[in-house]
């Protein structure tokens, strides 16, 4: 008899136990890999402050965090560049209102190799480098050389960004090397002589060199006073206003302890 009164007083432990765990609050994002660095160290940062919160980040792109979105099976969807009228128009016919919360601002940095010699680009040059005008180095100043062009993929919201602040519209060359993220493209522009691309500025380390843009740095500074010519405001999509947890986790994102997080991951906050 004492020994069923202890199983059905571990019982009840377990059930209580289970019963907790079960009730912790769930936020699922997902999208952007620029985004990407905020969102999982803001996560961690959070759940270490609320252990009854559960936190899940992942990547795939800007485009697959607002479809995501639209399809209900995540809460937030972490985004490089703003919603297409186009998706709004196929949320809104699912019963999904996304709404922009702008979380950080960034800068969409030219890099080259370490082993360049050019430092420096003008607007112009960009696009007449990525949409095949230009071929070799040398007509921008560098040494007599084969450029490589490096892009994001088409589902990125940083070539998407990139296609309407550098190249207005036009397409990018064919021949392109396309990556499926930012460190992709940090990592082969870093390991091909010639090489060009494009990534946010929290990406940028001493394995590739970022150029000057029309004589200004891509800078938190430059980005944040809009003198660099690239700048753009990073999102994350909720379906309506942020509600409870959400609304919770995004305003601490958007305190002074949020914000300060933004920054240790190498973006611009937004004060």
């Amino acid at each position: 008899m004492k020994l069923l009164k202890v199983m059905a007083s571990a019982a009840v432990v377990l059930t209580l136990a289970a019963s907790a765990s079960a009730e912790k609050a769930k936020i699922v994002m997902e999208g952007s890999t620029t985004v990407l660095p905020i969102a999982q160290a803001a996560a961690e940062a959070y759940m270490d402050k609320n252990a009854d919160v559960n936190i899940t980040v992942r990547g795939g792109g800007s485009g697959v965090g607002i479809s995501s979105l639209m399809d209900s099976t995540c809460d937030i969807g972490n985004s490089s560049r703003p919603i297409k009228g186009s998706e709004i128009a196929v949320a809104l016919t699912k019963g999904v209102d996304p709404k922009a919360n702008v979380i950080a601002m960034d800068g969409i940095c030219v890099i080259v190799n370490p082993a360049n010699g050019v430092s420096a680009l003008s607007k112009k040059q960009v696009k007449q480098i990525y949409t095949g005008e230009i071929n070799d180095w040398s007509k921008v100043g560098g040494t007599p050389g084969k450029i490589v062009v490096v892009s994001r993929d088409t589902s990125s919201g940083t070539y998407e960004a990139f296609g309407t602040l550098a190249l207005e519209g036009a397409k990018v060359r064919p021949d392109a090397m396309l990556q499926a993220s930012n460190q992709a493209v940090a990592t082969t522009v870093g390991q091909t002589a010639g090489a060009i691309g494009y990534i946010g500025l929290g990406y940028v380390t001493s394995s590739v060199k970022a150029v000057t843009l029309n004589g200004v740095d891509c800078s938190k500074a430059t980005v944040l006073n809009a003198s660099y010519p690239y700048s753009r405001p990073l999102f994350m999509y909720t379906n309506g206003k942020p509600q409870g947890e959400i609304k919770k986790f995004i305003g601490w994102l958007l305190s002074a302890d949020g914000q300060k997080l933004v920054e240790t991951q190498g973006f611009v906050p937004l004060k």
